[in-house]
């Protein structure tokens, strides 16, 4: 499995920006793709999932901010009203929707959001 991101880049305080995750290889008839990021000296943190039958999940701390979709093969993080702590390296990835070992990462994508 591959997985692909982009879409980040530099936006002022209150911008919206899309991410996309574009995954090939995918083997599995079931799985979750989510959308984490790290901050610099942060842990990585969870933000958003999308099941292949499309049940989404949203984390703290971008709760309500967030739309996470697909498109075949292609995941979106929609990120509204952005704020300057929404500043990180956003990654995304794969799992088996009964654990949360996940099996692949894409190289990230660097959102910066100046105030």
């Amino acid at each position: 499995v591959q997985l692909q991101a982009s879409g980040g880049g530099l936006v002022q305080a209150g911008e919206s920006l899309r991410l996309s995750c574009a995954a090939s290889g995918i083997t599995e008839s079931v799985y979750v793709i989510s959308w984490h990021r790290q901050a610099p000296g942060k842990e990585r943190e969870l933000v958003a999932s999308i099941s292949n039958g499309g049940t989404t999940k949203y984390e703290d701390p971008m709760y309500g901010r967030l739309t996470i979709s697909r498109a075949r093969s292609t995941v979106y993080l929609q990120m509204n009203a952005l704020k300057p702590e929404d500043t990180a390296v956003y990654y995304c990835s794969i799992r088996r929707p009964w654990n949360f070992e996940y099996y692949a990462w894409g190289q990230g994508t660097q959102v910066t959001v100046s105030s």
